[in-house]
């Protein structure tokens, strides 16, 4: 492949994109200023369609410039699970923000609380001054109990929609109070508080070490990625053997040496949330409905 079909094919792609962003950003889009929270979560093309098609463009690219099927089928691999194995800050800092959220709304909870004011009285003075990773749910919150939802089932909920195991803790201690009405629940609110921004400042240790290993990573695989790319345009007899039914399964077993790696290496840096103990069941909503009832 000569450097000036190589030119044409990046000019191509880049114009194709051009237009294909350009298509995207004059589509008219339908005001949403307020989003209700999904219980569900996003369906499966939501969520893996967009993915889908620049992995095959990508794979597409690579299968233009190299003629190694190998290369595209890794090349797909990789864009498909870049956000597994390089990715998940998005998510780290969203969790921070919920944990600090709670942690905030918590003390104001127990602030208000301290005035002799009711957890249902409360609960909703307290909405609007919380923090922006947890107001659509606190508001969800707030919006049964007006329609009468009895206070402990829509904490229940509260807790699904909030789908974190620190929030459990909060939940399940509001419920108690709500089904049993007994004091502490200030003291209690306390030391939730302090737990919750204990857990915060370990995350964000762990954080601020997963960033540097993220990039180390992503420095890794980019400049192996442009090592090959550049080989096989550059010099292409120098990687001619790859082009064999052999050289393929070698490059086949190199790859799945670097996914090895990059996995186990997302493996050490992980951290390890403890599973949810408040999820919504059958029996325990029957309960909840027998308690309030009682």
């Amino acid at each position: 492949m000569t450097p000036s079909t190589v030119f044409i094919v990046l000019l191509g792609a880049a114009v194709g994109a051009g237009v294909v962003l350009l298509v995207y950003a004059l589509r008219p889009r339908d005001p949403a200023p307020h989003r209700e929270v999904r219980r569900g979560g996003p369906s499966l093309g939501e969520k893996y369609g967009k993915r889908v098609l620049i992995a095959a463009a990508v794979a597409l690219l690579v299968l233009v410039l190299t003629k190694w099927p190998v290369a595209a089928a890794g090349a797909a691999v990789l864009v498909f699970a870049w956000s597994a194995l390089f990715g998940g800050a998005k998510a780290e800092r969203e969790s921070m923000a919920r944990i600090e959220g709670l942690a905030s709304w918590t003390e104001s909870l127990r602030d208000t609380i301290a005035g002799a004011v009711g957890l249902e009285q409360a609960i909703p003075a307290t909405v609007y001054a919380a923090s922006p990773a947890i107001q659509p749910q606190l508001r969800l919150l707030v919006d049964r109990l007006r329609v009468r939802v009895p206070l402990p089932t829509a904490l229940q909920r509260l807790a699904d929609d909030l789908d974190d195991p620190s929030a459990d803790l909060v939940v399940a201690a509001l419920i108690l109070n709500a089904r049993l009405r007994g004091p502490g629940l200030r003291q209690v609110l306390t030391s939730l508080s302090e737990a919750a921004r204990a857990e915060l400042d370990m995350r964000q240790r762990v954080a601020a070490g997963r960033a540097s290993t993220r990039r180390s990573s992503q420095i890794v695989m980019g400049f192996s990625v442009f090592v090959v790319l550049g080989l096989s345009i550059v010099n292409p007899k120098y990687v001619a053997p790859y082009s064999t039914p052999t050289g393929q399964l070698v490059l086949l077993v190199i790859i799945g040496l670097f996914a090895a790696g990059f996995w186990w290496m997302k493996r050490l840096s992980g951290v390890d949330v403890p599973e949810r103990f408040l999820v919504a069941t059958a029996d325990r909503t029957s309960a909840t409905s027998s308690g309030v009832r009682s």
